[in-house]
């Protein structure tokens, strides 16, 4: 699949300001008054939004996005709008309300964090229901976005917040997101197009004549299909860019959260985890989209 950086900035900006308002709604402490609770809510609310309108930029025609929620019935992108808009709209209620009196309305809080957390995994499930690209259709999918959302939101939530949060929560909250991500690649290079039960010879009908092979390019030049269906990246290349995920989204954020926990320094320092481990999980994310194979790509020679 084309890895388009819009929708790749999408979910990992609106996952770690989902993950950040998750925490607020449960009650993550922050220490100053009316003016911290409004920076921590801004940057929880301005990625998310940020997020959303930057996945407007991949359509066709991003003027109609708002017709997308109509079709809450059978389409996981309209659950995610509704979905998104539903949380936003209480997490507002919610923040004024914090900044105003000083208190945090638990039951509205619940309900602002159980919204994120239904967002993000409706953002997930539009790429795990996808029968036609097999990699991402898992439980492993939606359990690795809604992990990388915790671990990222967790560690802006104790920066931005300025509280001394406990630091083995934060490298917890890494390791485990990137376990999953982990468990997530190994079975993605053992899945293969075969594996859903598609071939060029199911693709094209001729099964019931032999193997089928390409003669030639169904297109002479590039389409639709050959820039947003069929992209290839060099093993080497995803080996590397494996490697750099792992260094700026896992070790250097929890050699920092180590660093911090050890030396008593100051929570705004954890930004640098948060920070790292946002870059590492823009690398992560260019990889799920440009390692997946949609069967499309069976017209085209793949196998």
């Amino acid at each position: 699949m084309h890895p388009a950086i819009s929708v790749i900035f999408f979910t990992v900006a609106s996952g770690a300001g989902f993950g950040l308002i998750f925490l607020l709604g449960l009650g993550f402490p922050v220490g100053g008054g009316a003016g911290r609770a409004f920076a921590v809510s801004l940057a929880g609310g301005g990625l998310a939004v940020a997020g959303l309108i930057a996945s407007t930029f991949h359509l066709g025609h991003p003027e109609r996005a708002w017709r997308a929620l109509s079709q809450w019935r059978s389409s996981w992108l309209s659950r995610e709008g509704i979905a998104a808009i539903a949380t936003l709209g209480l997490f507002g209620i919610y923040a004024l309300v914090w900044m105003w009196s000083g208190s945090r309305l638990q039951i509205l809080g619940l309900l602002v964090s159980l919204g994120a957390a239904a967002t993000v995994f409706t953002t997930a499930m539009i790429y795990a229901q996808l029968r036609t690209v097999p990699q991402w259709k898992t439980r492993l999918t939606p359990a690795v976005y809604l992990s990388f959302a915790l671990a990222s939101g967790w560690l802006l939530a104790s920066a931005l917040g300025n509280h001394a949060a406990p630091g083995p929560w934060g490298i917890a909250l890494v390791i485990l997101a990137w376990a999953m991500k982990w468990a997530w690649w190994v079975r993605a290079g053992r899945t293969r197009l075969a594996d859903s039960g598609s071939s060029p010879e199911t693709a094209t009908g001729l099964g019931f004549i032999g193997k089928v092979r390409l003669l030639e390019r169904p297109h002479s030049g590039e389409n639709y299909l050959t820039r947003e269906m069929v992209h290839v990246i060099g093993r080497k290349h995803a080996r590397k860019l494996r490697g750099l995920a792992l260094a700026l989204g896992a070790v250097l954020p929890v050699a920092i959260l180590i660093i911090t926990a050890l030396t008593n320094a100051p929570a705004p320092v954890n930004l640098l985890a948060a920070l790292s481990m946002l870059a590492g999980l823009l690398a992560e994310r260019w990889l799920f989209f440009a390692e997946a194979e949609h069967a499309v790509s069976l017209y085209y020679g793949n196998r």
